[in-house]
């Protein structure tokens, strides 16, 4: 804090020139006058300007807060102008004045300062300290009255207007000093510097101001008495405490303020003290001076001071049981609440219970990517749209983490609704941190009927978190219901399910693409493409290779290298197959009705082939389209490592069993590609273009591509070449015995409408020609 130590440096030569000025007499007459007056403007002027600096720099209750101070050192400032021009230039006597209505400001703008600097107060507890502040300028008025200014003021040193006036300075002292002090105690660590420096600088002016009222009422006060010392040292802790403030950051979330033994003691003390003294006095003293009524008005502060401390109490009791049950970030059930309830609802059963169990997909991408507080505010806006999907009956929770839960009572499709419902929430981006964000739920139902299996809260809870775990398995977004035949994978897939996506290169961008690309899936927004597969020997096409695009609203048309990292990085090949293997059967339909009986191949990712379902699963897709089993290749991208390959092997050979052919894709660019040759029933083998470009000019490469084209043809299975870019490539292969081609050379990939256009044009039904290529290329 360079700024601040060279404000205390400046302020602490400057204070010790003045004592040594006031104390060596050096100056005399109306030059001490005028100097100790022109003194005193300049520290109040200087403490004003460094407090509204302070001001302007924070916003909400500390710039208020300052703001105050500062209003009240300018009428400070004032007053001390009006001293000065009265004693200096009119010749008058400066008290009684205008410049006490100046001064007495100060104390009353300092109060309202020091309540809103406490970030953790309430309304009631600012009404407290100000009754603390009263009953203590009380009992110590009382004490001062009976023990000295009775006896001051029966002597006649001032008028009662004079008097009033100048008890009015240090009541108002007390009240502010004991404001000060508790707030100090109660300050935030952040605050506590500079809070020291404001309490012991109102303490000084403080000092001063009884020094001053005493020296008034004897007639033996005047400008540069020692007095003045205080005030000056008062006005420059404040502005060393302005500047201090400005290096000052509050802590934006506390905890509860509690009320300290402080806060219990301070206004009680001096009231037993001056009980005490003013029982000692005579009654008539009591019956003539101000004491009676101050006694019942310190009364009335005392009861008014009870009562709103047995308010807070209740409050606070209030608050502890609200945050006992509650999640402090999002304000909703914690899992304390929601185990209650739950219990009691499974114990009553009068009804269907339904729980929902859902967590955000991402989230932890979201952490790392935009970091914590953004995850927060992502949490608590999620939790705000739950919220606003249940009635006012249903129970909604944070369970922890990125995990909620929602408890409902009542009919089955009401619980249905609500899940839907939530999952609809979600289609509205989330703005948070600056970022718009597409977040998906994975959302999972279990319900107990009236009638059905006895069910425990621990049971259903386990139920839904399973029908959770299987809406996240397969990213295909809608609502989950759980039923007997859901279980958990116990493979390499739930593994990979559970592990934490791995961290993408770009933070935000990814978020925010990964939301989108999540959207398109669920919406069916992804098109589909087809590169045909010519018969090298005939040029007839033979099939089809389905491959997926995705028309982005803002990029344009992406190919799948620039979205199928994000794809497998996060889980979502199954979901994309679905869609994929869906529109492509569609469209298969379309040419099969059109009299073109050709395959389409579909690529599969390779950890789906372990789901010993997906047989049934393709079967039931080609028969709801009254499509033949021969209507669909199944591809294998053998770069990806077959963990579980027992099962694959089962898995493909049903396939096979229906009638479904497999090919592997890619072939040659893993390291297990002879292994699969051997070990998994296949049909095809797909050259990878990397093997294929160089056969005209690399020996090695046109050996190897020689060697796999004859054990290909030893083992029975169809050799399918990628990436033929010219005559000569195409050739080479149909000399050495491969069986069908693709590539830029025979067509590019094709949208629908100009796959049917080239199959109809086709002399015999697709039939190659050369010089249609060009032609071919407008339709890309």
């Amino acid at each position: 804090m360079p700024k601040t130590a060279i404000a205390a440096a400046v302020a602490a030569a400057s204070f010790v020139a003045f004592v040594v000025w006031i104390l060596s007499g050096w100056t005399h007459g109306r030059a001490f006058t005028a100097t100790d007056d022109v003194i005193l403007v300049v520290a109040s002027g200087a403490a004003a300007l460094a407090s509204a600096r302070t001001a302007c720099g924070f916003h909400g209750r500390t710039r208020a807060a300052w703001s105050a101070l500062t209003f009240g050192l300018v009428a400070y400032a004032g007053g001390q102008i009006v001293w000065a021009f009265r004693e200096l230039v009119a010749g008058e006597r400066p008290f009684p004045s205008l410049a006490d209505a100046f001064f007495l400001t100060f104390p009353a703008s300092a109060c309202v300062a020091l309540l809103l600097f406490r970030h953790r107060a309430t309304r009631s507890s600012d009404w407290r300290i100000l009754l603390d502040g009263g009953i203590v300028a009380g009992s110590l008025f009382a004490c001062s009255w009976a023990l000295v200014m009775s006896q001051v003021f029966h002597a006649g040193a001032a008028s009662r207007f004079e008097f009033a006036l100048l008890m009015a300075y240090p009541v108002w002292d007390v009240v502010l000093v004991t404001v000060a002090c508790v707030v100090l105690v109660s300050a935030e660590p952040g605050q506590r510097f500079e809070m020291s420096l404001v309490t012991l600088g109102l303490a000084a002016m403080a000092l001063a101001d009884s020094g001053y009222a005493y020296l008034s009422t004897r007639g033996e006060y005047f400008s540069g008495s020692v007095v003045d010392i205080g005030w000056v040292a008062g006005l420059l802790l404040l502005a060393v405490a302005a500047v201090a403030g400005r290096h000052a950051r509050p802590d934006q979330l506390t905890a509860e303020e509690l009320p300290g033994w402080a806060s219990v003691w301070v206004p009680y003390a001096p009231l037993m003290t001056a009980v005490v003294v003013v029982a000692a006095q005579p009654p008539e003293e009591l019956a003539s001076g101000p004491l009676l009524p101050l006694g019942v008005l310190t009364l009335v502060a005392v009861m008014v001071r009870q009562f709103l401390a047995v308010s807070e109490n209740r409050r606070l009791v209030s608050v502890v049981a609200q945050q006992a049950l509650h999640d402090p970030l999002t304000g909703l059930g914690n899992r304390s609440l929601f185990n209650e309830r739950l219990g009691h609802a499974v114990e009553v059963h009068e009804g269907t219970v339904a729980l929902i169990v859902m967590d955000i997909n991402d989230f932890k991408l979201v952490n790392d990517s935009l970091g914590h507080p953004v995850g927060d505010e992502l949490l608590l806006r999620a939790g705000e749209r739950i919220a606003g999907c249940v009635r006012a009956g249903d129970t909604v929770a944070r369970l922890g983490g990125d995990e909620f839960a929602v408890l409902i009572e009542g009919e089955v499709a009401h619980a249905e609704v609500v899940a839907h419902r939530i999952v609809e929430a979600f289609d509205r981006p989330f703005l948070v941190g600056g970022q718009e964000l597409l977040i998906r739920p994975s959302v999972g139902l279990a319900i107990a009927v009236p009638g059905g299996p006895e069910v425990s809260g621990e049971e259903l809870l386990r139920q839904a978190d399973v029908a959770m775990y299987s809406a996240k398995r397969s990213r295909t977004g809608g609502v989950h219901t759980y039923n007997a035949e859901m279980q958990l994978a116990d493979g390499p897939d739930a593994e990979r399910l559970r592990r934490p996506p791995s961290q993408g290169s770009s933070g935000a961008a990814v978020v925010r693409l990964l939301g989108e690309l999540r959207h398109a899936i669920e919406k069916f927004e992804l098109t589909v493409v087809y590169q045909p597969k010519f018969d090298l020997r005939t040029g007839v096409i033979v099939g089809v290779e389905a491959l997926v695009r995705w028309p982005h609203p803002e990029r344009g048309l992406l190919g799948p290298e620039e979205f199928l990292p994000l794809v497998r990085r996060h889980g979502l090949m199954g979901a994309l197959t679905d869609v994929v293997v869906n529109k492509a059967l569609d469209d298969a339909l379309l040419w099969h009705q059109g009299g073109f009986a050709i395959p389409v191949a579909v690529n599969l990712f390779a950890p789906s082939m372990a789901n010993p379902e997906l047989p049934q699963t393709i079967s039931r897709a080609l028969s709801e389209r009254s499509l033949g089993a021969a209507a669909l290749t199944v591809e294998i991208t053998e770069d990806l490592f077959l963990e579980n390959v027992d099962r694959t092997r089962s898995v493909l050979a049903g396939l096979r069993k229906s009638g479904i052919r497999i090919a592997i894709d890619d072939f040659g660019s893993g390291y297990s590609a002879l292994s699969y040759l051997r070990d998994l029933p296949i049909d095809e083998v797909k050259l990878d273009r990397e093997f294929i470009a160089p056969i005209l000019v690399d020996t090695r490469a046109a050996a190897v591509v020689r060697a796999v084209l004859n054990l290909a043809g030893e083992l029975g299975l169809t050799t399918v070449a990628e990436g033929i870019e010219d005559a000569a490539t195409a050739g080479w292969l149909r000399e050495h015995g491969c069986q069908v081609g693709q590539g830029y050379y025979y067509s590019p990939a094709l949208s629908l409408e100009n796959l049917l256009e080239l199959l109809r044009s086709g002399s015999e039904k697709g039939r190659f020609d050369p010089p249609d290529v060009a032609k071919v290329e407008v339709w890309r």
